[in-house]
């Protein structure tokens, strides 16, 4: 060893004089009930820790109310208009396409029984009771949710949460109220104008396909449902806003601090919002039945 050059002595003089051994062996892995429970008592309280944080929001929206809040307005201006008018596009693509999609498959299956007329019917109720407000928040969930989970988690490993910290700046109030009542102001006219824009992707496949007058559409479609079915679906659309914010806002806070981490958080606050939005939907489906909507 001594013949060898004075750098490679010198790394070997960093080596152990023994062996650690052989590696431990693996620690078995808990029952199948132990990991079922240990899932399911997360999963409890991450359900608890969205809960509470909906509570602060609200408490910070009742003081925004007020003037009290730490809520600047330029923030909620800015989330406002990026969950708003920059989502109109791909908004109003996405229902005119489910919209004509309707029209098209009613009109082909309603000619066989000399009713097609019956389609303007079809693509209302569709449109107003369910499609428009699931695909508008789907879209949401995978635009802005995702969005939000990646400004947040990037500020999470910026440090820049720490710092809102250390000056007694809630989080609640500086980040995620913003974002949720973007959320709550947008959904539901985004809802009415996805509404508007299905019915007019169906008017176009209709009068093209079928021999139905714009008259005759336009009558059979106001009358095919009561304001009832937008005041349920205006609500539904609401609570769509308020859950895809306050899961993606949570999604960036719990996020790692490395960049990876920053697409993880994304992808987890689209594919929860996704998931999320349709159960809500099946929910509120139970709801309307037993209100008898």
């Amino acid at each position: 060893a001594q013949s060898l050059p004075a750098p490679v002595r010198q790394l070997l003089e960093l080596l152990p004089d023994a062996s650690d051994g052989p590696p431990p062996a693996p620690a078995n892995r808990l029952p199948v009930l132990e990991r079922i429970g240990g899932h399911t008592i997360s999963s409890l309280t991450e359900i608890g820790t969205v809960t509470s944080l909906g509570g602060m929001t609200l408490r910070g929206g009742l003081q925004a109310l007020t003037g009290r809040s730490r809520m600047r307005l330029s923030d909620l201006l800015s989330d406002t208009a990026n969950a708003g008018p920059q989502a109109l596009l791909i908004v109003g693509i996405v229902n005119f396409l489910i919209g004509a999609i309707l029209a098209f498959v009613g009109a082909v299956e309603l000619q066989k029984f000399a009713a097609g007329i019956y389609v303007a019917s079809l693509v209302g109720i569709a449109m107003v009771r369910e499609m428009a407000a699931v695909m508008t928040a789907i879209i949401m969930a995978g635009r802005t949710g995702g969005a939000y989970a990646a400004r947040i988690s990037t500020m999470q490993g910026n440090e820049e949460i720490d710092a809102l910290n250390v000056f007694g700046i809630p989080t609640s109030t500086y980040l995620i109220l913003p974002a949720v009542l973007s959320l709550v102001i947008t959904m539901p006219f985004l809802y009415l104008y996805g509404c508007l824009i299905g019915m007019l992707g169906g008017f176009v496949v209709a009068i093209s396909m079928l021999d139905i007058t714009a008259a005759g559409y336009f009558h059979q479609t106001i009358t095919s449902f009561g304001i009832g079915q937008f005041i349920f679906a205006f609500v539904k659309s609401i609570v769509f806003g308020a859950f895809i914010g306050l899961t993606s806002c949570r999604i960036g806070l719990k996020a790692g601090r490395s960049a990876a981490d920053v697409g993880i958080a994304a992808t987890r606050a689209v594919v929860v919002g996704i998931v999320g939005v349709i159960a809500i939907d099946a929910i509120f489906a139970v709801i309307a039945d037993v209100l008898g909507i």
